[in-house]
């Protein structure tokens, strides 16, 4: 599995090996030991998760506050989305920037994002099922967003505006200057 550093570098893009012949195909989705080596720390993963979505609905954008952070691995089953983490730790050199990867069952692409980011996805193909590990369990207390449409994100999600199909939750959430709970930058919030 290849390891690739994004704009923002706690964030990274896996690409795994797969292996295909007129059969199928068979790839590793995950592996702890690489994952860890590729990081330089230890994540442990407690929760998977997995939803299914049609075109336009837009998830996020997600995080809970400590001691309930979470990182997540996440990719796509099936279909195609576009990917997004967005770093919300004050006094980063990257607060407020955004990274976006297009996930597909095709490209077997992953994304993992670290602790720290805020975490979203639209869907772009008919239908998308999305599957993700995390490393803390859910705390709807802890359960906060932000607004995927924040101007100073600058974060083009790749259909058109009346085509995003939003919750409740998803509909309200604050701009970047408005977070209820943040994270500061050089914290372990890894334990």
């Amino acid at each position: 599995m290849e390891f690739i550093k994004q704009a923002v570098p706690e964030v990274l893009l896996l690409k795994p090996k797969v292996f295909g012949d007129e059969r199928g195909y068979f790839v590793e989705t995950f592996r702890q030991d690489a994952l860890e080596k590729a990081l330089g720390y230890q994540v442990n993963f407690v929760q998977d998760n997995e939803s299914k979505s049609s075109y336009g609905v837009l998830r996020g954008l997600h995080y809970q506050s400590p001691p309930f952070a979470q990182s997540k691995l996440v990719r796509v089953v099936e279909g195609k989305v576009l990917d997004v983490a967005v770093d919300i730790r004050y006094g980063s050199p990257t607060f407020g920037q955004a990274v976006t990867a297009v996930l597909s069952s095709e490209n077997k692409h992953q994304l993992f994002v670290p602790r720290g980011f805020a975490h979203g996805f639209v869907v772009l193909s008919p239908t998308a099922i999305f599957a993700y590990k995390v490393d803390n369990y859910y705390a709807p207390d802890h359960d906060f967003g932000l607004a995927y449409d924040e101007p100073s994100l600058g974060i083009e999600w790749q259909i058109a505006s009346d085509s995003v199909s939003l919750s409740e939750k998803d509909k309200n959430q604050p701009g970047l200057a408005d977070l209820p709970c943040h994270f500061e930058y050089g914290v372990n919030y890894y334990g």
